[in-house]
């Protein structure tokens, strides 16, 4: 499932093409993916502008000058798509087949932005004004002044879960996928076994600056793409050429001043990868 970096790739792709104009003309080729479509999703949807177009999570956040927002997840392998002309397109990009909404937007050059997703485990929904919807209780953003040492010791306070558990938590810290949690906690020296609340202040703020700097160096380089996930030009990303422990079971830990080796376990049905030597 694409995780933060890929996300925020994708918004920085289409807002280019989608902020200030309509929505001309909105197509669907099915009732639902994961979910049905909002009642009368096209009518909406058609002759109203995309004001702004953020992120929070894993979720894309259309603020629309209805009042309404569109808010739009990708799912297990969905992704967007550019193209100009008409639908369906002829360049090859991708599978018609899969092409399950197709917004053309207002202007001169009129571009198709398609949701291709042949799983079909991401979702539209359309928002009231003020309804946070899946929004409401997410934890704080991991790129944001608001998450830092403090912020995240105060929310593991009293948590008996495992910190990799802990992390992949919403309520905690919004956005964090299995990939980038491993990462960070070998950045940060700490076993996913950790109990959370046994974290100190000073490994809660070594924990938040290795997420950031994670996340960060995922988003310089396009995110990952393990399996589906391209960028709404089509590129692909290469952090995963970066991984120091995720996938890398068995092979000697990336730290020179360590001997151990990196190994797998599961938690909570999810693939760990860490040192047991120097991650404690």
């Amino acid at each position: 499932m694409p995780e933060l970096p890929e996300v925020e790739i994708v918004r920085r792709g289409l807002a280019p093409v989608m902020e200030g104009r309509e929505f001309a003309h909105v197509l669907l080729n099915r009732a639902d993916i994961r979910f049905p479509f909002p009642d009368n999703f096209i009518e909406r949807l058609q002759g109203v502008t995309l004001e702004r177009l953020s992120r929070r999570a894993k979720f894309l956040v259309a603020e629309l000058s209805s009042g309404e927002t569109l808010l739009m997840h990708l799912g297990m392998s969905g992704r967007f798509v550019i193209e100009n002309g008409t639908w369906p397109p002829d360049s090859g990009s991708h599978n018609p087949k899969h092409d399950h909404v197709v917004f053309t937007m207002s202007g001169d050059d009129a571009p198709l932005i398609i949701y291709n997703d042949p799983r079909r485990f991401g979702f539209m929904e359309l928002l009231a004004p003020a309804d946070l919807g899946r929004m409401a209780d997410l934890g704080p953003e991991p790129l944001s002044n608001n998450f830092n040492g403090p912020a995240l010791h105060t929310k593991l306070a009293g948590k008996k879960a495992p910190i990799k558990s802990a992390l992949l938590d919403q309520h905690i810290v919004a956005g964090l996928g299995n990939i980038y949690v491993c990462e960070a906690l070998f950045g940060a020296h700490i076993s996913p076994l950790r109990i959370s609340t046994t974290l100190s202040e000073d490994e809660c703020e070594r924990l938040s600056a290795e997420i950031k700097t994670t996340l960060g160096l995922a988003i310089e380089a396009g995110g990952s793409t393990l399996k589906d996930f391209a960028a709404v030009d089509g590129a692909l990303g290469y952090f995963q050429h970066r991984f120091k422990v995720y996938d890398h079971k068995g092979d000697d830990c990336p730290d020179t001043d360590c001997t151990g080796t990196i190994s797998r376990i599961k938690q909570s049905g999810r693939s760990s990868f860490y040192c047991d030597t120097c991650q404690r």
